[in-house]
């Protein structure tokens, strides 16, 4: 580990166990982080000056991951069309919660913002000490994140890179100003993902509709030929960003994992599901109006993750936006 990264590990240890208490609350929704509020014209109010500063450089470019709320009341989003990934996970209840990975782009603001799950810290392994943008997480979870090597950018770390937005009730109005936290976009070389880009692979069926379900929510990609992009619905209802934009990106991933129990639970007694992210098992690639069944394979926390078609060979995703979503293997 490089020198960048360990002074990135000792910075999020010692701001992490000086609010391990502030940020248990972010995630049982018992209390909010109190943060400066937007005025609506891309200006904070704050009664003093913030405290965040830009993240100092690793050795290497490190991507921005942003914990997005994804149930009713927090649509539309905004900012995660700018996003070069969006993984989707089951959470407590069987909802389903965004991470936004951002390597490429950074778009004004982010949002809005919720809290970590144990599963993102395995997830966020393949990258090199990413910085990870969240609102908190479950008190007993924080040793975990501590230890992590990721740096932990939250309201209370960096107060100056968020805000509460007018258009929504706390706490699905926390938002990110993401060039407070990366002032510069680390680029495409900080995704070390795996993933490879280029023509389509042979085969296919013909596909222009899929749907993943997860207990209490879901999710329905609908090819459009006139754009080239798999348009997103969730629970139903067609999904744009708060500008009206459509979600609509190039390649959907529907990557078949195990999803068990983990030892966290929320404030209403829920179990918080762990989705296991390293191993192997099947997944069905959708692009071009096509649908692929293939393998995936994740050896180490640290690797990228493999597609192949079932003769082997490596799996091209289109140019643009990825969407991975986790479900559950049968």
């Amino acid at each position: 580990m490089g020198r960048g990264a360990r002074t990135r590990r000792a910075r999020t240890a010692a701001a992490v166990l000086a609010v391990t208490g502030i940020f248990a609350a972010g995630c049982t929704g018992q209390g909010t982080p109190r943060v400066p509020a937007d005025d609506g014209r891309g200006e904070v109010r704050t009664s003093e000056p913030g405290t965040s500063e830009p993240s100092q450089e690793s050795d290497r470019p490190s991507v921005l991951a942003v914990k997005i709320d994804n149930v009713r009341a927090a649509r539309p989003q905004t900012g995660i069309d700018s996003a070069d990934i969006v993984y989707a996970e089951q959470v407590e209840g069987g909802l389903s919660r965004l991470m936004a990975v951002f390597a490429t782009k950074l778009p004004k603001a982010v949002g809005p913002v919720r809290s970590a799950r144990e599963s993102d810290l395995e997830l966020l392994r393949q990258f090199d000490d990413p910085t990870l943008a969240f609102s908190g997480a479950q008190g007993k979870l924080m040793p975990l994140i501590n230890r992590a090597p990721l740096d932990a950018k939250t309201p209370e770390t960096a107060a100056g890179a968020y805000f509460r937005g007018p258009d929504k009730v706390s706490p699905h109005n926390l938002y990110l100003r993401p060039k407070r936290l990366m002032p510069t976009e680390p680029g495409a070389a900080a995704l070390t993902t795996g993933f490879r880009y280029g023509p389509a692979p042979a085969g296919g069926t013909e596909d222009t509709s899929e749907t993943v379900r997860f207990p209490a929510a879901r999710f329905t990609f609908t090819w459009s030929a006139s754009r080239g992009r798999w348009l997103v619905s969730m629970d139903g209802r067609p999904d744009t960003t708060s500008n009206g934009k459509r979600l609509a990106p190039a390649t959907v991933v529907v990557q078949y994992v195990k999803v068990r129990p983990s030892a966290y639970h929320d404030f209403l007694g829920n179990n918080t599901p762990y989705t296991v992210t390293v191993g192997s098992g099947r997944a069905k690639v959708l692009r071009d109006g096509r649908a692929y069944d293939v393998n995936w394979k994740r050896e180490k926390a640290a690797d990228g993750t493999e597609f192949t078609t079932k003769d082997g060979k490596p799996v091209n995703f289109a140019k643009g936006q990825v969407w991975v979503v986790f479900a559950k293997a049968s």
